[in-house]
């Protein structure tokens, strides 16, 4: 293994992030000439702490537009070569376990020089272990998701829910990322006043539905907090949520290892119906989570954080077509 060099993507996050930030590694990967590794141990949709979440969910792929990949529990036996970029990862590998936030997002703003500059590092390995949204092209994005396919028992999911609620019909998709009392960092903002927050979202949802539409309308909810979807649901009777299990009032995230696989899976049943609607609701816009549905779906509508009252509809210059 020598002889060959690496990009490690490594994230343990929600899918929003993974997948994103899997495609800015994707594309320095491409551009050097160099092998992709998926390495998604301790993702907080797995318990065991060694186990890949990758293969888990998508099916095995061994190559992405010419560049080959590693995705599976290979990683556990495979010694990747140094030096290592990031310079952190050229410690002992006992050294490297306690990262402190500071030091991640000093990694995240390191290897953004490194994509910018446009120049190959003298490292061997690179490490992608930081959020690295906005880091690549959105080509590269729909590349990612154009060749990473769902596991085919989540596929049929999806599938089966798109037969029962989607078809013969426009469906608006609202997306509302709360937290449930997690730390939403730049999230945050959004929620400063929760009574207003869910005023814009209702409000958001009624000029939606004002639209023009081919087909009669439904409104699909994708949320992490069983309060929204009460009080949503309570205001609109007629939105449909995929039946999931939430934690308990302010326990969490879902994105966390006690929901198990399931939990997992149910995130991206609904990050991957999302992509099929005809309107995207997305509140609050700074959500990975609502990113595939972002280049996707033709017609999305957001929240100025600079004028909460302000929504923004942007119609989606690029062709849809359904997610597999």
């Amino acid at each position: 293994m020598t002889k060959e060099r690496f990009v490690i993507s490594r994230r343990r996050t929600g899918f929003g992030d993974c997948l994103w930030s899997l495609a800015s590694a994707w594309s320095y990967a491409q551009r050097t000439g160099r092998t992709l590794v998926i390495d998604w141990r301790g993702s907080c949709y797995v318990e065991q702490p060694f186990s890949n979440a990758f293969p888990a969910f998508f099916e095995p792929v061994e190559d992405i537009a010419g560049v080959p990949v590693i995705c599976d529990d290979r990683v556990n036996q495979l010694s990747f070569p140094g030096p290592f970029f990031p310079r952190w990862w050229n410690r002992p590998s006992i050294d490297c376990i306690n990262r402190p936030d500071e030091q991640i997002f000093r990694e995240r703003d390191e290897l953004t020089e490194l994509f910018q500059a446009r120049e190959d590092s003298e490292a061997n390995t690179i490490v992608c272990d930081a959020c690295l949204m906005w880091r690549c092209s959105e080509e590269a994005e729909r590349l990612i998701f154009r060749n990473i396919k769902l596991r085919s028992e989540i596929r049929a999911r999806i599938d089966a829910l798109y037969e029962e609620h989607f078809s013969g019909h426009s469906i608006i998709g609202v997306h509302v990322r709360h937290g449930n009392g997690e730390d939403i960092m730049e999230h945050a903002p959004y929620w400063a006043d929760s009574e207003l927050a869910l005023h814009q979202v209702c409000m958001a949802i009624r000029k939606a539905k004002a639209l023009s539409y081919p087909k009669p309308v439904k409104v699909f909810l994708c949320t992490d907090s069983a309060q929204v979807l009460d009080q949503v649901s309570g205001l609109f009777p007629d939105v449909f949520a995929v039946p999931k299990r939430f934690q308990a009032d302010r326990a969490g995230p879902l994105h966390s290892a006690e929901m198990g696989i399931e939990g997992g899976a149910s995130a991206l049943i609904d990050m991957y119906l999302l992509a099929r609607c005809a309107t995207v609701i997305r509140f609050p816009p700074t959500s990975a989570f609502t990113r595939y549905a972002r280049l996707l779906v033709p017609r999305i509508i957001e929240f100025d954080l600079s004028n909460p009252g302000h929504l923004t509809m942007i119609d989606n210059p690029y062709e849809h077509f359904a997610a597999s």
